[in-house]
């Protein structure tokens, strides 16, 4: 009896409590302090009242839902709900790898917020061309759109997001292998406004994708088309006379690419910041020195199996951009110790320099950690395999560059012993110094 009084009397005192922090507190600021709070803060608010249910529910306090957290309970009810909760309300949703909606649940979403502007289908595998059939009808406000990994989306769902998504400015459809040319100049040709493309690993597209957008999107300012492996020159010169606004653009792995490619970039495309361009094997010490001459404001760039450029190339780079702050020549193998002074004696290694990368660099030696001594923002270099380089160098460099990550490889002195007489497989040390 002592205890149901006792329950029965913190009830009440808790309601008068509630009650007066809501006699306190007007609706208004219960509501501005409730947008502060995450998806699962809101939630729990809601369950501590029927008061509290309400304000915490409210579509004012949902226009920006991320559920990736949850993506393995996520199913097609649940986001039919949460948009007639959030209503004209939301503004940013993330589905990112909630495998298990549908289009029909999709279909629901888009008649109930019209008002969305940024939506993520990253690997959404159920949806499809539906999907962007409803975004056309009812998403007119859309702007940011991701559908990396949506495999069942075609030229057809394109066509329709360019029927009715003219504000679009950043698109996603990496890895929808079948798109092919006609839907990117669907969407070139609908959304002028485009501003970002990401199309990794579309490899259908061929030069008339690029050929469209050099055309339509002359706002463009980021595009990736890496393992898109029939592109030629012929199709990036045509993007970059058109394009001329491109800031980063990653080519990696576009196998076909010649010197010519970065001669035009470098004749249209002067903002250039960003170039990826990993495994460009034919790229050589020409095309960069063009690039270096005219691309000033260059401050990241992957150089990755770049297999033919040598020192010449760290010598334009060293001059001509002054702003670089990560450079990758990982497996550039004719890079020596001479290329590396060039870069760490330059202005944009002692002022700007964050990263470099020089795995499987064979011929780079201790020599060089001496010469990356003056960077003093240097933050990160990479060694795996340099077999030249001593822990000695590492040791040297550190004592310049407290802060610095060294990541490098370094072989034991001795063969661990045999155990039970069997064969051993000897691996290298990864030091993380």
């Amino acid at each position: 009896m002592t205890n149901s009084i006792r329950s029965r009397s913190d009830h009440w005192s808790l309601s008068a409590d509630e009650s007066l922090i809501n006699r306190k507190l007007p609706k208004e600021l219960t509501l501005r302090i409730f947008s502060y709070l995450d998806f699962v803060s809101l939630c729990r608010c809601a369950q501590v009242s029927k008061y509290w249910n309400v304000l915490a529910l409210d579509g004012s306090n949902w226009q920006k839902v991320d559920l990736f957290n949850f993506q393995t309970d996520i199913e097609g009810p649940v986001v039919e709900n949460l948009s007639k909760r959030c209503g004209g309300f939301l503004k940013q949703l993330s589905l990112r790898g909630c495998q298990s909606i549908t289009n029909d649940a999709m279909r629901t979403f888009a008649h109930n917020c019209p008002n969305i502007e940024e939506l993520n289908l990253e690997n959404c595998k159920k949806i499809g061309d539906p999907t962007c059939s409803s975004l056309s009808k009812y998403s007119k406000k859309l702007k940011y759109l991701a559908l990396e990994s949506c495999t069942s989306v075609t030229d057809t769902g394109l066509k329709s997001l360019s029927d009715g998504n003219s504000n679009l400015i950043h698109l996603n459809i990496s890895w929808c292998e079948e798109v092919t040319d006609n839907g990117v100049e669907a969407i070139a040709r609908g959304c002028t406004k485009l501003q970002h493309l990401i199309c990794k690993g579309c490899f259908k597209i061929t030069d008339d994708a690029m050929k469209s957008l050099g055309t339509y999107c002359q706002d463009l300012t980021t595009l990736n088309v890496q393992q898109c492996q029939q592109l030629t020159d012929e199709g990036m010169q045509r993007l970059a006379s058109g394009a001329k606004q491109l800031c980063s653009l990653c080519l990696s792995s576009c196998l076909h690419l010649t010197d010519q490619t970065p001669v035009a970039l470098s004749n249209y495309c002067p903002n250039l910041r960003t170039l990826e361009v990993a495994s460009c094997s034919q790229f050589t010490d020409n095309g960069f020195s063009a690039l270096a001459k005219k691309c000033k404001d260059l401050r990241k760039m992957d150089l990755e199996e770049c297999v033919l450029i040598t020192d010449a190339t760290l010598s334009h780079l060293a001059s001509g951009c002054p702003l670089l702050t990560n450079l990758s020549l990982s497996h550039c193998e004719l890079i020596t110790d001479e290329g590396i002074r060039h870069i760490g004696t330059s202005a944009c290694a002692t002022e700007h320099l964050e990263v470099i990368e020089l795995d499987n660099c064979p011929l780079i030696t201790d020599v060089s950690l001496d010469h990356l001594m003056g960077c003093q923002n240097l933050e990160r270099i990479e060694l795996f395999d340099c077999q030249l380089i001593t822990r000695a160098g590492i040791r040297r460099l550190r004592s310049q560059l407290p802060n610095i990550k060294v990541h490098a490889y370094f072989a034991p002195l001795t063969p661990p012993p045999s155990v039970g007489g069997g064969r051993q497989r000897y691996c290298r040390c990864c030091t993380i110094v």
